[in-house]
């Protein structure tokens, strides 16, 4: 054996100034040192929880907001499907008013007229109704007996529709005008 070999190496403890060599108070840096670094990992811990909580809040507003255009699309197309069918309709039942449509059109009628109503779509404007201009579009007047009368539809000249509270057409229509004759 050479010297080298018998040779011990003592590597002082970084955690221990020289000079001190007190277990007390080695110890007392020790914990000192391990106060430190939990309170670094506290901060952290907290950083990290923060970012979590506002990706997690990011996420379902994301979901919030997916479901939302979901619904949208969803709507629009019901509407654009509609007003793609809708001049068919109307021929239909036009047709059918006037007594000219083949008894085979007839179920293809009331298929329409199913596949409206699934779609939710609801007919505006009746005779005798109240004239509402963000319902009725005016398109002549109709001069009348009575007050009462007044300002109330007399005509439809083609149905208005709507889906939900969209109105997907105005009615047309012809409204009681009276005149006081004095």
């Amino acid at each position: 054996m050479d010297e080298q070999d018998d040779m011990k190496i003592e590597v002082e403890d970084p955690e221990v100034s020289e000079g001190s060599e007190d277990p007390e108070v080695a110890e007392g840096m020790k914990v000192a040192k391990m106060r430190e670094e939990l309170g670094a990992c506290r901060k952290d811990k907290q950083e990290y929880m923060d970012g979590w909580q506002r990706a997690k809040a990011d996420y379902v507003n994301l979901l919030k907001r997916i479901e939302t255009d979901a619904k949208a699309s969803e709507f629009k197309g019901k509407v654009m499907a509609v007003e793609t069918l809708l001049p068919a309709f109307d021929a239909l039942e036009r047709a059918k008013e006037h007594g000219e449509i083949p008894e085979g059109f007839m179920a293809i009628a009331k298929q329409l007229e199913g596949a409206f109503a699934s779609l939710g779509l609801v007919e505006m404007g009746k005779v005798g109704e109240r004239f509402d201009p963000a319902l009725h579009e005016a398109l002549g007047q109709d001069n009348v007996e009575s007050a009462e009368e007044d300002d109330t539809i007399t005509a439809i000249l083609e149905k208005g529709w709507r889906v939900g509270e969209t109105i997907i057409r105005a009615a047309k229509v012809r409204v009681a005008h009276y005149q006081d004759k004095l």
